[in-house]
Formats: C-alpha cells, sequence, structure tokens
C-alpha cells in the first residue's frame, strides 16, 4: 500500500476452482498473491486494497464467500466474518454478494484502479483467469479510470523473504530431506520409477505436506536427458544413475531438490567424474549468491565455471570454446537451462531478476550435465538464502550430497 500511487484502489482475485469433465474439478490452489497478502486461502475471494478511502474502515476489505447449513455438510463450513479477520488481520469483512455496490462506492473516490497481471518471466497461461475476467469487466464498467499494476510491488515484495517465510521454507525442506534419506535405503535395481514416487508421497503427506512442490521428475538411465522428464514409468537398471528432482510443499510454500543417485548404490569412476564436477559448479555458483549481485553476470559466471569442468572431462574442447556462438555458448550442449530461480510460494517464485540481489532473497543452486552418447545424466540442487554477509544459507544443508555419504547410506 505504501508503494501505490495516490487515490488508488488494488484488487486481487482468488484462483478458479478448474473443471476435468462431469462434476470432476482439480484441486483448489488458491492465487499466491491473494494468500500472500491475506492468509485467505478459500476460493471466490477478493482482497481490495484503498489506502486513501474516506472511511478509514474501507482502507482494506476481505471478500467471502458467505457460508449456509448446506455448504458446511456437503463441503465443509467457509470462513465467517470473524474468521476472516482472524486468518487476515482484516478487520472489515464483506460478503462476496456485496461486492460490486460496495466496490462502485469507492470507485467514485478513486482514480486509478490497480490490476494483478501475470508478468513472470516463465508465465505461459492460455486460459482466461478469474483475475483476467475481473480486469476486462471494470474496465468496461469504469473506463474513465486510470489503470496501473500491481506486479512490479509484488516482484519486489515477495521477493525478499520475511522470517516467517523462510521458517515455513525450512519446514518444507527438512521434509524433502526426509523422503530422501527414505529413498537410500529403498532403491535397488528393478525398482520402478513410479515406486520412488510412491514412497515419496507417503512421506511427504505424513509429515503434513500437501504433497509435491511441482510435478516430481524420476527419471533412471537416459530419461535423465529430458528435463520435464514426468512419466516415471521405467524401471531402473543396475549400473544406471536415477536423477530425482523432487520436493514437498509446506503451507503453499515450496522447496527444490534435485539429487543423483546410482540406482545399485555405487557410483562408476565416469559417474563419479561427472557427479563431482556438477558438484564443483554447484559449490562455487552458491557463492556466487550474495547482495549486489547482478542475475545476468551471475549466469555468465556460471557458464564459465561448467565451461572448465566440460573441458576438464573432454566433453569439450579449446576449439569448442574459442568458436562458440556468444548466444549459444558451447558448454550449453550438456548444461542447456539456468543455474537458479527464485523459490517461495511459488516453484519458480516472484523475485527481481534486472535489479541487485538482495539479501532474503532465496534461490535454487542447481547445475547439471547430460550426457546422452552416455546414457545418464546428473543434476544437483539446493535452496539457498541470500546473507547480508558472508555465503548464502543452506535450507538444504542437512540432505546428503557427497558422493561417499550417498553410497555409503545406500549400502548401510
Amino acid at each position: 500500500m505504501a508503494q501505490m500511487q495516490p487515490k488508488s484502489i488494488a484488487v486481487f482475485n482468488s484462483n478458479d476452482i478448474y473443471p476435468i469433465s462431469a462434476d470432476s474439478v482439480l484441486p483448489f490452489e488458491q492465487h499466491r498473491d491473494i494468500f500472500y497478502l491475506s492468509g485467505a486461502d478459500q476460493e471466490e475471494t477478493i482482497l481490495l486494497l484503498f489506502p486513501d478511502a474516506i472511511d478509514k474502515k474501507h482502507r482494506e476489505i476481505l471478500f467471502v464467500t458467505e457460508t449456509n447449513d448446506h455448504i458446511a455438510v456437503w463441503e465443509g463450513a467457509k470462513l465467517t466474518k470473524e474468521q476472516g479477520t482472524e486468518v487476515s488481520g482484516i478487520q472489515t469483512i464483506y460478503w462476496l454478494s456485496d461486492f460490486d455496490k460496495v466496490f462502485f462506492n469507492l470507485m467514485t473516490e478513486a482514480d486509478t484502479i490497480y490490476f494483478n497481471t501475470n508478468e513472470h518471466y516463465r508465465q505461459a497461461v492460455v486460459n482466461e483467469t478469474r483475475e483476467d475476467r475481473f480486469i476486462k469487466k471494470t474496465k468496461e464498467q469504469y473506463p474513465a479510470h486510470k489503470v496501473a499494476k500491481s506486479n512490479p510491488i509484488l516482484q519486489e515484495i515477495r521477493g525478499i523473504k520475511e522470517p516467517e517465510e523462510l521458517e515455513l521454507m525450512q519446514t518444507a525442506c527438512n521434509i524433502t530431506g526426509k523422503g530422501f534419506r527414505r529413498l537410500l535405503g529403498f532403491v535397488k535395481p528393478g525398482v520402478w520409477e513410479h515406486e520412488i514416487e510412491a514412497e515419496l508421497i507417503h512421506e511427504f503427506i505424513r509429515n503434513r505436506s500437501k504433497g509435491f512442490a511441482y510435478p516430481p521428475i524420476i527419471a533412471s538411465g537416459n530419461n535423465a536427458n529430458v528435463l520435464h522428464y514426468l512419466e516415471n514409468n521405467k524401471a531402473c537398471k543396475d549400473g544406471d544413475l536415477i536423477l530425482m528432482d523432487v520436493a514437498a510443499e509446506y503451507a503453499n510454500y515450496s522447496s527444490d531438490l534435485t539429487r543423483t543417485i546410482p540406482v545399485n548404490g555405487k557410483f562408476t569412476k565416469r559417474q563419479k567424474e561427472v557427479y563431482e564436477a556438477v558438484l564443483r559448479v554447484k559449490k562455487d555458483a552458491t557463492k556466487l549468491l550474495v547482495p549486489g549481485m547482478l542475475w545476468a553476470e551471475y549466469h555468465k559466471e556460471c557458464g564459465n565455471l561448467m565451461t572448465s569442468e566440460l573441458l576438464a572431462l573432454g566433453l569439450l574442447d579449446k576449439a569448442d570454446v574459442q568458436n562458440e556462438n556468444p548466444d549459444r555458448p558451447a558448454y550449453k550442449k550438456y548444461f542447456m537451462h539456468g543455474t537458479s530461480h527464485h523459490i517461495g510460494l511459488n516453484t519458480h517464485d516472484y523475485g527481481e531478476l534486472k535489479k541487485p540481489m538482495q539479501a532474503n532473497m532465496v534461490f535454487t543452486v542447481e547445475p547439471g550435465i547430460y550426457i546422452p552418447e552416455e546414457g545418464f545424466g546428473i543434476r544437483l540442487e539446493d535452496d539457498v538464502v541470500i546473507q547480508e554477509k558472508g555465503e548464502p544459507f543452506n535450507l538444504m544443508g542437512n540432505i546428503p550430497i557427497e558422493a561417499e555419504e550417498i553410497e555409503s547410506l545406500m549400502n548401510a
């Protein structure tokens, strides 16, 4: 609210419940912006912020669906007005059916309306959202009002995590660690990828996670060279590696882990050679995440680190590097994705990418080397918090990653 223009209103809508077919719907997931700002984790909810409202009680309003006995029996009771205040800290709670009337009254006092558009750099949404419908309707009904964007404000404030957020993210990482340790005693030749997925979901849910923070990737052998492999339906063979990009959510906050382990509990000499190269890049890339670092420069440095390792592994030669296309560096043949992204309420979270990094931003660090011709790919990933001084704090520091420790635990 402190960053809003004078005489302006900002509105944030909950997500839709998305249909599958017949009477089936997907499980509800709250829009992360309204959840971040209000704590309201319920469908058909609207948050309205109007710092300059004449009536002070209208400076923060939460609109929720009016509950009744029928809803309580069939779906479970929704938030009462008192519970709306308890969840959000907002004193003024209205029923959703009053929104149009209240909104019209407040828009007569306002000059500008802030719309919450999705401007995430990875967004690829093709369906019309509840937010989209609200924007379209409001532009038609209030054509004389100026329009502003909420997203730049949200990118800035959501990118820097509060202590309470870091605590929840640590819990998500701890649950993920429990799942990974469970696997180290379970994986052996002949196990199926989906059986590994089942072990993980069991451990996550029994620790009060809703489940996976994102679709799990459990990729054995050459499947690891498909970056978004999601089938998880192949048998794990003796001598192969398994790349597992799997992590738990907790209280809507994501963790994001990748580990690569040997099916039979023992890396081959070549596998370990590549593994250690990836681990070195991860450790060195982590040290670069400090306040003041620029996103573009960071990824350029990570590319240099990877280039050195690929040369040492014999995957690139000096001519490859000397003759590389600056827009497509030679290392991209074996490491084709970025090294880090913001993480928080979204796995690929909001956060500034064009301004210097700041303390309490949380990033993944996830280098990888993918070698289809050798039948394996290796990626390693942890989640780290940028500190005011010194190296980032690793939220996954207690999860095994050294090759010798993984071998030891698998053969215990």
